[in-house]
């Protein structure tokens, strides 16, 4: 008898083939044993009649460093059937670390102020009972997960350790600074680190303001420590690269140049970020071409893409234009219930209009483009619930209010009020210019491109791009009316087989005889992502955006059922993953 059967479901088995009607999946000791249509009995069966039966979702782009010490369930990222996740992207992180709270408060801060996690949710959670990243991997193998994790080695921690203040003001390295930080990424990786991160987006900046350290580092200090990868055998370089034309995450030529060169020097798969820029929205093809003539050559520079578009939920639980203005001061300790209610006297609603726009006139004389953001009507949608990351612009807030014949403002206002305040917004920033996802499905389907980008656990209190599997496989896969979908095999391939073989996860991402049995069962007909809410569910209070997804019948990681019809079990079979 088997320990799990998944019986009579739509296989698809990561590989990009199409899907298989009636197959059964059997799993014993944490290990997928058969697969087919006649499979003996288990002690436990899941009817997949009528559903999907997927490979575990492999995330390659996190930033649970610091939850990780503290919290076993890695939500917002699992609930949406992620069963492995690498963290340690964009250059931030926690190891090394000198003992003191000089270094660990600068630590925090630099990841607060990139990542927006709550800074007094990471003091008080973080038990810091390590040095150097070897250490960390250790702090981390003691612990059981919902899924299971994985972590690269950033540059704005080494360089801090290394070079001190020096580091964090982002000096120059030396040839002794850096043949020191060289050895210190090839003993993460050689002791399991799955490579090394850095960022070289201006807008990622410590609590201070301060850039990453790194940023500025130059090409003998990139090529050192990629070098060190090379020496190790092992594990890849991702890059948060240089932006151009004041937008950032859109690398111009001159960075894919040394990307490019980076990787045939090493040896090395070397990932870099990629969006859509507003300012040159097409210059993304060129980059990407470039990527695939590197790869054509032999050399692993792939582009990390969206599967949606980047950009910030606007609401009376995030961020509004209205939160900082004199009227609104008696509202702030109100919930967003009693705050939507009492916006509804117009004398109030008035006074707050009238302040903001005089706000934002203000800001204009000193910086236009933020004033011209805050007053880009056209770009400010409401999001629903259920969700929509491809609104048409009718759904704008200036489309919305041609419509009622009233100003924009006034439309924008009063959309904050939906939901018992709960409502919220979603202003894209990158990944949209053209008002459409038809960039975003060039990505996609680009042979170069990796999907990634969903940064589970960063931007708490703005973002919540962890659901983007779910995303995925709704409206790429289901429901996008305003242009081609994508097959339902290419999308999970996409999540699965695709992220797995980048960092090296051999056994997984694939559906085969052999392989770890990291598996979900999904209802897909019905499935659906529901509107982000705010909870207040970290240390120290801390807030953060979670996502629902309806849908997942079962997520199993190594064998065992971590979540049930969308519920947690309280099984921990996730570990650390060592490259």
């Amino acid at each position: 008898m088997h320990d799990l059967v998944i019986r009579n479901g739509l296989l698809v088995d990561g590989t990009g083939s199409a899907p298989q009607p009636g197959l059964s999946v059997a799993i014993d000791g944490g290990t997928i044993t058969a697969i087919g249509g006649d499979i003996g009995p288990g002690a436990r069966e899941i009817d997949a009649t009528g559903l999907l039966v997927t490979p575990g979702f492999v995330d390659i782009h996190t930033h649970y460093d610091g939850q990780a010490t503290w919290d076993e369930e890695l939500a917002p990222s699992t609930p949406h059937g992620v069963t492995t996740l690498v963290m340690g992207n964009c250059g931030v992180g926690f190891a090394p670390a000198k003992p003191g709270d000089d270094d660990h408060q600068f630590l925090i801060e630099l990841m607060e102020g990139v990542e927006d996690i709550p800074g007094a949710a990471l003091s008080e959670g973080i038990s810091w009972d390590w040095e150097t990243f070897p250490d960390y991997l250790d702090a981390l193998d003691r612990r059981e997960f919902v899924a299971d994790v994985a972590a690269l080695i950033a540059h704005g921690p080494v360089r801090a350790y290394v070079m001190g203040q020096r580091g964090a003001d982002n000096e120059a390295a030396s040839s002794d600074d850096i043949a020191e930080m060289a050895q210190i990424v090839q003993e993460a990786v050689e002791a399991g680190a799955m490579g090394f991160s850095t960022s070289r987006t201006i807008t990622h900046r410590a609590m201070n303001g301060e850039p990453v350290p790194g940023t500025y580092a130059a090409e003998d200090e990139l090529f050192a420590l990629g070098r060190a990868l090379s020496r190790a055998g092992k594990g890849v370089f991702e890059v948060a690269p240089a932006g151009v034309a004041g937008e950032d995450l859109v690398a111009p030529k001159a960075e894919i140049d040394w990307v490019c060169r980076l990787a045939e020097d090493i040896g090395r798969p070397v990932t870099w970020l990629m969006l859509q820029n507003n300012f040159a929205p097409d210059d993304w093809k060129e980059l990407m071409e470039l990527s695939q003539a590197a790869q054509d050559d032999g050399h692993q520079v792939i582009p990390q893409v969206a599967g949606r578009p980047f950009g910030i939920l606007v609401g009376l639980s995030t961020r509004h234009r209205f939160a900082d203005m004199p009227s609104f001061a008696p509202l702030r300790d109100l919930s967003f219930a009693d705050q939507a209610e009492a916006m509804g006297d117009p004398d109030l609603k008035a006074r707050l209009i009238a302040e903001s726009i005089a706000a934002v006139d203000k800001i204009r004389e000193i910086e236009p483009l933020r004033a011209h953001v805050a007053d880009a009507w056209d770009r400010q949608y409401v999001l629903g619930d259920p969700v929509d990351y491809e609104p048409t612009a009718e759904a704008s807030i200036a489309g919305r209010a041609g419509v009622a014949g009233v100003e924009p403002i006034e439309e924008f206002y009063e959309r904050l009020r939906d939901r018992d305040g709960e409502a919220l917004l979603m202003m894209p920033f990158l990944g949209y210019a053209h008002g459409n996802g038809d960039a975003l499905y060039e990505m996609l389907t680009h042979p170069a491109a990796v999907l990634g980008l969903a940064d589970g656990g960063a931007h708490a209190n703005f973002i919540c791009d962890a659901s983007t599997p779910t995303w995925m496989l709704t409206h790429w896969a289901r429901d996008r009316s305003r242009g081609p979908k994508l097959p339902l095999e290419a999308v999970v391939k996409k999540m699965t087989a695709d992220t797995a073989a980048l960092f090296g996860f051999a056994d997984r991402g694939v559906l085969a005889v052999g392989m770890r049995a990291d598996v979900n069962v999904i209802d897909h007909t019905n499935l659906r992502l529901r509107e982000p809410r705010l909870v207040a569910d970290l240390p120290a209070g801390g807030t953060r955006l979670l996502q629902a997804a309806e849908g997942y019948v079962a997520t199993i990681v190594a064998g065992q059922i971590t979540r049930e019809n969308d519920e947690f079990t309280g099984a921990r079979p996730g570990r650390l993953v060592r490259s």
